[in-house]
């Protein structure tokens, strides 16, 4: 083991489940405001909506990334390794969701 502290299952499991939930939590809640409300979906508020989204991806990176100094190997390891990807992946996809959106408005006819 190195010198990290451990880290729980239960942490890594939300670090592997979060990701995809704050992308889909991101296009239902940027797809409603472009329904109900299109002027309003551009910036700031739609980016704002993208930046919240990959906040919450860094942060379960940042848990995944504990969890591969903590237990390089095993189980808990592919877990933390998996998360790592996920947020990575879902992040990115969040990133160039936002920035479509700040570069041209949701309305544009």
């Amino acid at each position: 083991m190195s010198g990290a502290a451990p880290i729980s299952g239960k942490a890594l499991g939300a670090a592997l489940v979060l990701p995809p939930l704050a992308w889909f939590a991101f296009q239902q809640g940027l797809g409603y405001l472009v329904l109900l409300a299109c002027d309003h979906a551009g910036p700031p508020l739609g980016p704002s909506i993208g930046v919240a989204g990959l906040m919450a991806c860094a942060i379960c990176a940042g848990i995944a990334w504990r969890g591969v100094r903590a237990c390089p190997q095993g189980t808990q390891a592919l877990l933390a390794y998996l998360a790592l990807g996920g947020a990575a992946a879902f992040g990115l996809a969040i990133a160039l969701q936002t920035a479509a959106t700040a570069m041209e408005a949701p309305c544009f006819r």
